[in-house]
Order: C-alpha cells, then structure tokens, then sequence
C-alpha cells in the first residue's frame, strides 16, 4: 500500500465476538484495503485509545481513528460503511437520526455486548497495526 493510500485504523475488542464479527465483516467487503485493525488488548489499540483519551476498562465503544479524527459510536460506524462504498454507503441516512437516539442504542448493545454475544479469551490475527 502506497503512503498516499488511505488508511483507517479501527480501534476494537478483540475479546468480543460481536466486535469479531463486525471485522470479518470489514475484512469482506473492504474492497480498497483502507482499513487497518487494532485490538484494545494490544500496545497499539491502548495507545490510540489512550490518545484519544479513553480508557482499555469500561470502554463501550470502537474507536475510527482517520488521521488526526478520531471518531466513536455510531458516527464511527457510519463512516466506516461510508468508506465500504456501495450498497453499504447508503447507511449514511443514519445521520438523520439524531446522534442521542443512536448513541443511546448503540451504548445499551455495548454494554450488554458480552452477555448477548458472548466473548472469547483467544482472537486471530487481522490486518492489524
């Protein structure tokens, strides 16, 4: 991949099989190759969260890092199927609710997010920093 490619590194828990679940999906459909992994319980996924000023303990969210953007919850998602391009880009409509009423759905999910998945000790390998 070339400097001027872009790349966006999703910050998420690879301990969580809904989060493992939302990357093979990525992995899929990333067509351009823009995204790039990092587990919470790695060096690299701490210091971006750290960065970003969030904390490994408690953490309910995944975190898009773009640059020197970071973005979280359901924006991070919407840009991230923004960057899948079509049909997925269509999930842009998602804007038009506003950000207290998807936060609050996708914090509810988040919280419970082991409970109604479940999780694993183990996680394979992605494209990961």
């Amino acid at each position: 991949m070339s400097m001027t490619t872009l790349s966006l590194i999703m910050v998420f828990d690879a301990q969580c099989l809904l989060c493992n679940g939302w990357v093979k999906f990525l992995l899929r459909h990333d067509q351009r190759g823009v995204f790039r992994f990092a587990a919470i319980q790695g060096r690299t996924g701490q210091a971006l969260l750290q960065q970003a000023g969030l904390q490994v303990e408690g953490l309910q969210t995944l975190l898009l890092v773009d640059g020197p953007t970071r973005w979280q919850h359901t924006a991070a998602i919407l840009r991230i199927l923004h960057h899948l391009g079509w049909p997925w880009r269509a999930a842009w409509r998602g804007w038009l609710v506003p950000a207290v009423l998807r936060d609050a759905l996708y914090c509810c999910v988040a919280r419970h997010r082991y409970r109604i998945f479940g999780r694993t000790e183990t996680c394979w390998s992605y494209r990961t920093m």
